[in-house]
């Protein structure tokens, strides 16, 4: 049995669109397994530990801010759809102007997830001050391959939230750019992430 570790993006969860495609679609042999976790991203990173130790994945794969996590697990190949490596810096921009008042509330009111099992989202100060040294830890060497899937219009490339220079500055040429959006529609899952995936629990 090998074993997928999805890391959904913010305000994701356990339900998200893409794992539940993979889910559907991948043989037998393989399980996948998406737990919704912390936005505090140190909560989350030791909830992650735990995760990566009682599930000991072949492989983990991290969408969008779910791509920072991904980053972090040692020595496991990492597949990341729409890597989220700018983000760090404007969470740091939006801890400063959440020290406003009513800013933290305005920003979980844009920002609220679907319902379900979704990551429940705070915007204040003590949270997002926490990303920045999180970003710092993901773009360490960290032993495994690393691969990535980029949208040609993903919305958050003028905003540098999705950075394909920065991804290819540490990692190198090891993408793909489709010509969808940051949120990977089913036609791109099954298309280039699932054979991707495949692949590399084949070589694995």
């Amino acid at each position: 049995m090998q074993r997928i570790y999805y890391f959904h993006g913010m305000g994701g969860g356990s339900d998200s669109r893409i794992p539940s495609i993979l889910k559907e679609h991948l043989p037998q042999g393989i399980e996948l397994y998406v737990r919704t976790y912390d936005f505090d991203p140190e909560v989350a990173h030791a909830q992650a530990e735990a995760w990566m130790k009682e599930l000991a994945p072949d492989l983990v794969i991290g969408e969008s801010l779910g791509a920072l996590h991904a980053l972090r697990v040692p020595d496991v190949p990492r597949v990341l759809v729409s890597p989220a490596l700018g983000a760090p810096s404007w969470m740091r921009f939006y801890s400063a102007i959440s020290l406003i008042p009513g800013v933290t509330a305005l920003l979980d009111r844009m920002y609220k997830p679907r319902e379900g099992d979704r990551q429940p989202l705070h915007f204040k100060h003590s949270i997002l001050k926490k990303y920045a040294a999180h970003g710092r830890e993901a773009m360490l060497p960290n032993g495994g391959s690393t691969f990535a899937f980029f949208g040609r219009h993903d919305h958050y490339l003028k905003w540098r939230v999705v950075n394909i220079g920065k991804y290819e500055k540490m990692f190198g040429k090891t993408y793909t750019v489709y010509d969808g959006t940051h949120f990977m529609e089913e036609e791109y899952v099954l298309d280039l992430l699932l054979p991707k995936v495949l692949e590399i629990l084949k070589n694995y």
